[in-house]
């Protein structure tokens, strides 16, 4: 409209009500988180498989499930938003699970001396079952949410749709891409077994192995005192439904936006310009504050909404309170 209006007037348009900034942060930090999570699953990857090849494959199916997950939100007319990349965070430790049980089965054949090309294959017989389970398992739970009704079904159906969209193509890349990179990329083993490396990768199997079988050692005792355990674990049962009950509910979580607003009532017959010099009064008080905002507006359906009329105005302020979160 800026570029309609008489050059006399000198007029220029001000977004005061901006939550832009807002969202942008949101989707940065989220994105952040992306790359974080991304990362840290390569890591714990590496420490457990301690083979620079075998860690190599479940971080190459990532980006190609991730860019698949992307294709099937524009299918559905879906954008890239706080829900859907929120679901994609979430999804990453998911999708990576596959190509783990894969090159994991692939690592334990090989040790028995079998080579890539043929662990493989046995791999793929054995796991390719189970590996379709367990998609339909984490399938059955979120594919529910896409059916909910009203403004719940609105925010849970994208996030539904993205993390189910990205398990399934995280199945499919499990029994294409990913034996295909086992039979090329892993190499036959040398006969060691973990416990005898030594350096770090030594240390840490010994003391993974030592408590694995404490681990062990733990539920056997508990399966031999079962009527305890399961006393037990009815008493966690019983704690956990009164902290459901007595934590508050809410329909979303309060966020700080960096957005102040206020309603000012001036009493029944109070003319225009004296609510006008109020109003002037509560912006003064915003500008002598540390953190004065950088728009302010007035809400001019204040009359409507509350039959207030010349008394009644609805001003609101917009700082860099989201900013500063940085």
């Amino acid at each position: 409209m800026e570029p309609f209006y008489p050059a006399e007037m000198q007029l220029k348009n001000v977004i005061a009500y901006d939550t832009t900034p807002f969202v942008s942060l949101s989707i940065e930090e989220v994105v952040k988180a992306l790359g974080e999570a991304i990362v840290l699953v390569v890591l714990i990857m590496f420490l457990f498989l301690q083979n620079l090849r075998a860690t190599l494959i479940p971080a190459i199916t990532v980006p190609v499930v991730l860019l698949g997950t992307f294709g099937v939100l524009s299918l559905f007319g879906y954008s890239i938003n706080t829900l859907t990349m929120f679901a994609m965070v979430l999804a990453i430790g998911l999708l990576v699970d596959d190509a783990i049980v894969v090159v994991e089965n692939v690592e334990r054949l090989m040790g028995e001396g079998l080579s890539p090309m043929a662990a493989t294959r046995q791999s793929m017989s054995e796991i390719s079952s189970a590996l379709v389970g367990i998609t339909l398992v984490l399938s059955a739970v979120f594919i529910p949410m896409a059916f909910f009704g009203g403004s719940t079904g609105i925010i849970y159906r994208q996030f539904s749709v993205t993390i189910v969209s990205a398990m399934v193509l995280s199945v499919l890349v499990a029994m294409t891409l990913t034996p295909a990179l086992c039979a090329s990329l892993l190499k036959a083993h040398n006969g060691q077994t973990p416990s005898a490396q030594r350096g770090f990768f030594g240390w840490f199997n010994r003391t993974f192995e030592r408590a694995s079988a404490g681990y062990e050692r733990w539920v056997g005792a508990v399966l031999r005192r079962w009527g305890r355990s399961l006393l037990l674990y009815g008493l966690v049962l019983v704690v956990m439904a009164v902290g459901y009950m007595s934590l508050a509910t809410s329909f979303l979580p309060d966020e700080d936006q960096g957005i102040l607003l206020a309603q000012i009532q001036l009493p029944v017959g109070a003319t225009d310009s004296r609510t006008q010099a109020v109003i002037k009064q509560f912006e003064d008080y915003i500008l002598q504050q540390p953190d004065p905002p950088h728009s302010s507006g007035r809400d001019s359906q204040c009359a409507e909404q509350s039959g207030g009329g010349e008394k009644c105005s609805q001003p609101f302020t917009s700082s860099q309170v989201s900013q500063r979160r940085r």
